[in-house]
C-alpha cells in the first residue's frame, strides 16, 4: 500500500479497517468469542492503544501471527476456548462482511462441517500457458471468488492445519486446506462489497461503499 502501516490499521472513515470488521462479530448473536492475530510488533498497540478505544467485549485474546496466514490461523486456532465447536477466519481488512454472512456460513458448518462465502464469477476467464499465450477458456458458471469468513468445525480445521504443516503445504484460504484432506465445503453468498483493502483504489472503493452503507456504526461523518 505505498507505506509501513500494516493494512488492516488504515483508516477507512474514521476508523481502522480492523475495526469496521470487528464491530461486524461483535455485534453478532452467533459469535460468543474474538481472537484477534495481529503482527507480532503491533500485539501491544493493539492491547493498550487501539482496541480500548472501542466497546468490544467478545475479544479474548490478542495474540501474534505468523510468518504466513497460515501460521497466524493455527496461532488462533491453539488460543480459542476450549469448548469451541465453531470456527471462524476472517481477513482483517474485509470491512464489509456482515452479519448475514456470518450466521449463514455458520449454519454451513454447522450441517456439512466446512462452508465459505464467496460470490460467482461474471467475468470470462482465460488460462495461459507461460510464454503468455491462451490455452482454453474455463467455463465460468462453476467458478467462484472465494471471501470470508470461512467456517469450520473447529477439530476438521485443525486436523487440515495439522496435515498442511507436516507436508509442507502452503494456501492462501483455510478452504483449500480443508479440500485437500477430503473434505467437501460449501458456499454461501457473499457480496461483491465484501472487499479486500489490498491496494491504494480498494481504500477508494471502500470509502464509496462506506458513505452508501446503512449499518449503524459503517457509515462515514
Amino acid at each position: 500500500m505505498g507505506n509501513e502501516t500494516p493494512k488492516q490499521f488504515l483508516q477507512l472513515g474514521d476508523v481502522p479497517l480492523l475495526v469496521h470488521a470487528l464491530r461486524v462479530f461483535e455485534s453478532s448473536r452467533t459469535i460468543a468469542e474474538i481472537v484477534v492475530v495481529v503482527p507480532p510488533d503491533a500485539v501491544t498497540y493493539c492491547q493498550n492503544e487501539l482496541l480500548p478505544q472501542f466497546a468490544f467485549s467478545k475479544i479474548s485474546k490478542i495474540i501474534s501471527g505468523g510468518a504466513r496466514r497460515q501460521d497466524s490461523v493455527w496461532n488462533g486456532l491453539q488460543a480459542v476456548d476450549e469448548r469451541t465447536k465453531i470456527v471462524l477466519v476472517h481477513d482483517a481488512v474485509r470491512p464489509f462482511v456482515t452479519g448475514t454472512m456470518v450466521e449463514e456460513v455458520v449454519d454451513g458448518a454447522r450441517t456439512h462441517g466446512a462452508a465459505i462465502v464467496a460470490i460467482p464469477l461474471h467475468d470470462t476467464v482465460k488460462r495461459a500457458a507461460p510464454d503468455g499465450m491462451i490455452e482454453t477458456t474455463l467455463d465460468r458458471h462453476r467458478l467462484w471468488l472465494a471471501q470470508t469468513p470461512q467456517a469450520f468445525r473447529i477439530e476438521l480445521l485443525r486436523e487440515a492445519h495439522r496435515s498442511s504443516r507436516q507436508d509442507g503445504v502452503e494456501a492462501t484460504d483455510d478452504a483449500f486446506l480443508v479440500e485437500r484432506i477430503g473434505h467437501r465445503v460449501s458456499i454461501v453468498n457473499g457480496s461483491p462489497d465484501n472487499i479486500k483493502v489490498t491496494r491504494p483504489e480498494d481504500l477508494v472503493m471502500g470509502e464509496a461503499i462506506l458513505r452508501s452503507d446503512p449499518r449503524p456504526g459503517l457509515s462515514s461523518t
